[in-house]
């Protein structure tokens, strides 16, 4: 008979939320799958259970996906956990499980903390419809166009930052959603130091810049308002004007977004619209 895939979420900081199944299903594996293989032995003693470990981290993963559905199939039951929190969800573990299913293997999740849902709450900001959009890229160009993307989406945003980066990203987030938008930055979840800071993006990029934060970081930012038409400024005759009096267009547009506190494509797309509504051989906007 074939064995089974355990997914494990294991806790993201305080050991005592691990719950009596999570010790039940580790101690019941024939293997333990994990990232670190330190870490995961100090939760296995606090919890009393003798495991086989074998290490299954980003390195290693698709030598090691294949390995495991090897035993897998054999028979063996096979415990997949992370650091901290829910295998597959920015950690290793998606292939594995995507492995299991193609192969017809059984699949089990024996759920845990989750340091989204636990920063969502703690933020304060609407928790009935939110994305998740993990780590952003390390690479500038590539996180405003994505921060750009996102500047719309009426949702609250969930994402997942270094420390040294936060900094940054936290002004980019301003540039890219008003520095006006309403966070939460989500530090240490579960620990002794936790420690949720509430505000708006543009007073976060502040604080950060003069204090760094440290430990692992969760940020929940708000989603875009809906438009009111009656309070809206005519954004595009804004960028019209600074660029009558001789600045550039792009500065214009950044200048006009952080004045008003309207995300950057929002005002790319109010000029965008003013063109295209523009009638033939009329003044340009």
């Amino acid at each position: 008979m074939p064995g089974a895939l355990v997914v494990c979420g294991t806790p993201i900081g305080n050991l005592d939320d691990a719950s009596p199944r999570l010790a039940r299903a580790l101690g019941g594996a024939d293997l333990v799958a994990c990232e670190d293989t330190r870490h995961t032995r100090r939760l296995l003693g606090h919890l009393g259970v003798r495991a086989r470990v074998v290490s299954y981290h980003e390195f290693n993963e698709r030598r090691r996906t294949a390995e495991l559905v090897e035993r897998i199939a054999a028979g063996a039951r096979v415990a997949l956990v992370s650091d901290a929190g829910m295998p597959g969800v920015s950690d290793p573990g998606y292939q594995l499980v995507q492995a299991c299913i193609a192969q017809g293997l059984p699949v089990e999740a024996v759920p845990g903390p989750s340091a989204i849902l636990t920063a969502l709450v703690l933020s304060g900001l609407p928790a009935d419809r939110f994305c998740f959009e993990g780590f952003l890229s390390r690479k500038p160009g590539v996180r405003r166009r994505r921060l750009d993307q996102l500047a719309g989406e009426p949702r609250t945003l969930v994402f997942f930052e270094a420390p040294h980066r936060v900094a940054e990203t936290l002004v980019a987030m301003a540039g890219a959603f008003g520095p006006g938008r309403r966070c939460a930055l989500a530090r240490e979840l579960t620990k002794l130091h936790e420690e949720v800071v509430r505000g708006t993006l543009g007073e976060l990029a502040e604080r950060a810049a003069a204090e760094p934060p440290r430990g692992e970081l969760t940020l929940v930012v708000a989603g875009a308002p809906a438009a009111d038409p009656a309070r809206t400024p005519d954004l595009a005759a804004e960028v019209a004007a600074r660029v009558e009096s001789g600045m550039d267009r792009k500065q214009a547009m950044s200048e006009v977004a952080r004045a008003s506190g309207a995300p950057r494509r929002v005002v790319y797309q109010a000029v965008l619209d003013a063109r295209a509504d523009r009638p033939p051989g009329g003044p340009a906007g």
